[in-house]
């Protein structure tokens, strides 16, 4: 759990309202639409929360963006769970991977749905994009961001990734 006092800033995209949770630790949140949040306006932001604000806008717009070396507040979070964060970094826009691979990638195979419960509990959605990992079979998998498989294939659409037949 969390124990860092954190401020929010809460912005409009081209999908809806998000927000961000930071401190001085890093980056503590992602709240997507639809998240329920408390609206933040504070007085001064960082320059880095800023660009990391000015990242979500663009991602969502469908641009090209760079989160570039955003500090990422990790207290409370378990080592697996940070080994399968730093591997999913690592899948880039226009790719996916299945949650075994993943597995695989950070030497657990077998554990691909310890991936998932990691994926799923995943607090920086976008930054450390949780929407690319899929089913071995292609399909959708689970995504516990407001809105479901929906904002996941959203999301997915606006990386330019189709989907096979889910049927």
């Amino acid at each position: 759990m969390k124990t860092t006092p954190s401020e929010s800033i809460s912005f409009d995209t081209a999908l809806g309202r998000c927000a961000l949770e930071y401190s001085e630790r890093g980056l503590g949140r992602i709240h997507l639409p639809g998240s329920r949040f408390k609206p933040g306006r504070p007085k001064h932001v960082p320059p880095w929360v800023q660009s990391a604000v000015e990242a979500v806008v663009q991602h969502l717009a469908g641009g090209s963006c760079r989160y570039g070396r955003v500090k990422l507040d990790t207290e409370g979070l378990s080592e697996f769970s940070l080994r399968v964060y730093s591997a999913l970094r690592k899948v880039k826009r226009g790719q996916t991977v299945s949650y075994g691979e993943l597995a695989r990638r950070i030497g657990r195979p077998g554990a691909a749905r310890a991936v998932g419960r990691a994926v799923g509990a995943n607090p920086w959605p976008l930054l450390v994009p949780c929407h690319r990992v899929l089913r071995a079979n292609g399909g959708l998998g689970g995504f516990s961001a407001p809105g479901g498989l929906s904002t996941k294939r959203k999301l997915l659409a606006i990386e330019g990734i189709r989907l096979q037949d889910e049927s």
